[in-house]
């Protein structure tokens, strides 16, 4: 008889719970229902927050330098210009939608306007640095990889001495 009394003081010893109280619309606890409540909540994907704009940047870096087919057909960029060149390519591209968004926008379109500014800078970017490399105007950064003069390929240096030996 002892454990019985024992087994039920340890049971008043837990704390019990009261019965969730549910909402009457769906049977969801009230608690659960308030939070589900969303009717004044807002929903904008514009402007970006700067962590997003940093990983477009940081995107935007890696595909200048990687091998892709963007930098097989006109070359991949050095680091610190590839640097330079993302972050005026996602600024300018920022301003152009920033000026295309209106107070009644939900974002969606100068988010695409953002986009496509991006990817229209960034092929202008690397065609002309392909065109200048191929012209022989120095960017003011070492363009030893340019698609002028492939990596491992002849140099002028390899040229003049072997035409040298020939004479």
């Amino acid at each position: 008889m002892e454990t019985e009394t024992q087994l039920q003081a340890s049971q008043n010893d837990i704390p019990q719970q009261e019965p969730k109280k549910l909402d009457a619309r769906n049977d969801i606890p009230q608690q659960e229902s308030k939070k589900l409540n969303f009717s004044n909540l807002t929903f904008r994907i514009w402007p970006p927050a700067q962590r997003t704009r940093d990983a477009v940047i940081a995107r935007l870096i890696e595909t200048l330098t990687t091998p892709s087919v963007l930098s097989k057909r006109y070359g991949a960029m050095p680091t610190d210009e590839a640097d330079f060149t993302a972050r005026f390519i996602e600024n300018e591209a920022f301003s152009v939608a920033d000026a295309a968004a209106s107070a009644e926008d939900d974002g969606i379109e100068v988010l695409q306007v953002y986009s496509k500014e991006i990817s229209k800078r960034m092929l202008e970017a690397v065609k002309s640095r392909s065109t200048a490399a191929a012209s022989g105007i120095s960017s003011g950064v070492d363009d030893t990889t340019s698609p002028a003069q492939p990596a491992g390929g002849p140099n002028e240096e390899s040229v003049s001495s072997s035409v040298e030996t020939e004479g």
